[in-house]
């Protein structure tokens, strides 16, 4: 018994006998665990980040076709090719394609820098710019190929015709038909179907009907108690409608010259309106922040279109969807479904306050007018189109005709900067519709004895044909312009190209 080690001694050399026999391939089984947990966090990760980008998009495809039709090739030949083969390959096609870009940029003879962002969706910013690329391509910059700049046409230039004023009884014997003007600020005008009269609304709370051919006075309408800011004709039924900041919405038979319905509903001022081109309704819009859809024989509030934080500064109507479009002092524009009265999109873009709106007569576009800018639309889902860019005044009112003429009016004062602009006395701008390009400026001429704090224009309005424009004044006049008859295209006569 004496020979026999201790047993604390035996259990020391029993685990290092373990040690040394099972201790290799405990070690080597725990590494292997280890390495597959990292391969599989690693692949997880690489299919989290990349899944969206393991295929190139489908211009890049077409740029690399080359290389990748010659991997292919190799490797049906059974022919090894390293990766730096491989590499060197894609950079000679990308090289081969930069070349090829270049000679046909130099053989254009006119390069182009410009570049778009390509998104999947048509509400991009570069949206509609070009369809050089695939939709949905990437959302990438990529160099816009042949790009080419919209030529404006052109347009004759514009010339004040008429004034209609308000003059004293004492000095009635030079005109007698100047003392039937307005005597207050004038603040809407609509034109009647058959462009053979147009009425105006004013601080005065009277709404007066004009021969457009003469300017005569026809009618005088007294009905409202304060400031009339809304009128429209409809073209179906002999019926005027007006709306004022005395919250009421009234219809007038023209046949009797009196009011016959009234649409009570707004809480507060109504300073816009529109009729639908095909359905019998009424669209309001005004300082309670709200759109009013009234059927125009039951006077039912059909709708009540709540949405915007601010007042409705002006509303247009149109048949297809979206069938109204209002615009807000909360800066925002609004699409709205008319059978459902809700909000088809939100238009987010500008800066300002929005007080104008105008829908082409033919294209499928509008465009709204802030003190940032003009900016053009399409519909249905209102995608930006282009900018109108040098109005530095506050847009109280747009107007485009069928010719592509758009009309922009000044506010008196510059209220949204510190800084004086131009559009201080009551500036006035005509633009080609097509490219945006100002092709006329100019200021609006005052009535002799007013301030000049009243250069302002309120409201606009092409007749039926797109040849006269009426312009409603704060020195309380109304403007007839037309268009210059002896204006002559340069580019007619080969003398010069004026654009």
């Amino acid at each position: 018994m004496g020979d026999l080690a201790h047993p604390q001694t035996l259990l020391q050399s029993s685990r290092q006998r373990t040690r040394a026999i099972f201790g290799d391939i405990h070690l080597s089984s725990i590494e292997a665990e280890q390495e597959i947990s990292h391969r599989a966090r690693l692949a997880s990760k690489i299919r989290s980040d990349y899944e969206y980008s393991r295929e190139l998009p489908a211009f890049l495809a077409q740029k690399h076709g080359k290389a990748k039709k010659a991997v292919t090739a190799a490797a049906a030949d059974g022919e090894h090719t390293n990766g730096v083969k491989q590499i060197k390959m894609i950079e000679d096609a990308q090289f081969d394609s930069w070349l090829q870009g270049r000679a046909n940029i130099s053989s254009r003879n006119q390069p182009s820098s410009a570049l778009t962002v390509r998104t999947g969706t048509s509400q991009g910013f570069g949206a509609g710019a070009a369809g050089s690329a695939p939709r949905g391509a990437s959302s990438s910059l990529i160099r816009r190929e042949n790009y080419q700049p919209v030529k404006p046409d052109w347009h004759a230039p514009w010339k004040l015709r008429t004034v209609l004023r308000y003059v004293s009884l004492s000095i009635v014997y030079v005109v007698p038909t100047l003392c039937s003007g307005h005597l207050g600020w004038v603040r809407a005008v609509a034109v009647e179907p058959g462009n053979q009269w147009f009425c105006t609304g004013a601080g005065d709370r009277i709404i007066k009907i004009w021969d457009l051919a003469s300017g005569t006075l026809k009618l005088s309408l007294t009905g409202h108690i304060s400031t009339v800011r809304g009128l429209a004709v409809s073209p179906r039924h002999p019926y005027l409608f007006s709306c004022g900041e005395d919250r009421m919405v009234k219809c007038w038979d023209l046949e009797q010259n009196k009011v016959i319905r009234q649409y009570h509903g707004h809480l507060s001022g109504v300073y816009t309106m529109s009729l639908h081109p095909t359905i019998d309704v009424l669209v309001t819009g005004g300082r309670d922040a709200t759109a009013r859809v009234w059927d125009m024989r039951t006077r039912q509030n059909v709708h009540v279109l709540a949405g915007h934080s601010g007042t409705v500064a002006d509303v247009e109507c149109q048949e297809a969807d979206p069938q109204v479009i209002t615009a807000s002092l909360d800066k925002t524009v609004r699409l709205w479904d008319l059978a459902a009265g809700k909000t088809m999109g939100v238009l987010t873009h500008h800066k300002q306050q929005v007080r104008a709106l105008a829908i082409h007569p033919t294209e499928f576009v509008f465009a709204s007018g802030s003190a940032d800018n003009i900016k053009q639309w399409k519909c249905p889902e209102g995608t930006f189109m282009q900018n109108f860019e040098g109005h530095n005044a506050i847009i109280q009112t747009l107007s485009v005709n069928a010719d592509g003429v758009l009309f922009s009016g000044g506010n008196f004062f510059s209220a949204w900067s510190n800084t004086n602009h131009a559009g201080d006395n009551g500036s006035m701008k005509f633009w080609d519709w097509k490219s945006g390009y100002n092709y006329q400026s100019m200021d609006m001429i005052i009535q002799p004895g007013s301030l000049d704090a009243e250069a302002g224009i309120f409201a606009s309005t092409f007749d039926r044909t797109g040849l006269r424009l009426i312009t409603c004044n704060a020195d309380k006049t109304i403007h007839i312009y037309g268009q210059d008859d002896e204006a002559v295209c340069l580019n007619s006569m080969g003398l010069a190209n004026i654009y």
